[in-house]
């Protein structure tokens, strides 16, 4: 027995793997046999304790026959049933110990198909392959950055900003003119127009004086 064991366990011939399947069947075949038995010792006794009943009281000997013989096979039922628990024990000791055999050979199979995995990957390998994949991330953002950096350059101009602000300025120094009739007493001399920045001196002047006199007369209405 502790042979055949040792044949399911250590991946034998198909022969010892097939053992437990074949002993299963026969096991079975043999366990509903006994089961058909059980059921005719069954019946039997009951006709006989049905005799028994009837000839109780008109003929004893009759009677007492028919007690010995439901004795008979009321002994072989309990016989039967003893047997059919013994196979239904054995099936299921087969069946346990062959789905353990076949959960072993999984793990066998699993721990086989790991190492040949593994003959090819170390540790060291995989520090390898990630440090790769990292300098390629770094390569890759450089590339990327010097790819936003040369587009950036070429689209923004700091002179062409600073000739559209001035530009800007200058639209709402004359939008400010054509409201009040008055340049805004804020606004610097460098941001008139180019025309009236090259003026005389003493127009100039008269025009500050007129600002003066008209930032007075703000202030006056604003005291009111």
């Amino acid at each position: 027995m502790s042979g055949w064991g040792l044949g399911w366990f250590g991946g034998g011939s198909q022969k010892q793997k097939d053992a437990p399947k074949k002993a299963i069947l026969q096991l079975r075949a043999q366990l509903e046999m006994l089961n058909k038995r059980e059921k005719h010792l069954q019946l039997q006794a009951d006709e006989q304790d049905a005799l028994a009943r009837k000839y109780v009281s008109t003929n004893k000997a009759a009677a007492k026959t028919a007690l010995r013989r439901k004795k008979q096979f009321e002994h072989s039922l309990e016989q039967t049933a003893a047997q059919i628990m013994t196979l239904e024990r054995e099936i299921y000791s087969i069946e346990t110990a062959n789905i353990n055999r076949e959960t072993l050979e999984a793990m066998r199979n699993a721990g086989q198909a790991m190492k040949q995995i593994h003959a090819t990957l170390t540790p060291e390998k995989v520090e390898d392959i990630m440090e790769g994949l990292r300098e390629q991330h770094d390569i890759g953002q450089e590339i990327s950055d010097a790819i936003t950096q040369g587009v950036g350059n070429n689209l923004v101009d700091e002179d062409e900003l600073d000739q559209e602000l001035a530009e800007l300025q200058q639209e709402k120094l004359d939008e400010q003119m054509l409201k009040t009739g008055t340049i805004p007493v804020g606004d610097k001399v460098d941001r008139l127009p180019a025309a009236a920045q090259h003026e005389p001196k003493g127009k100039a002047r008269v025009e500050e004086d007129d600002e003066e006199e008209e930032l007075r007369r703000l202030q006056a209405e604003m005291a009111m």
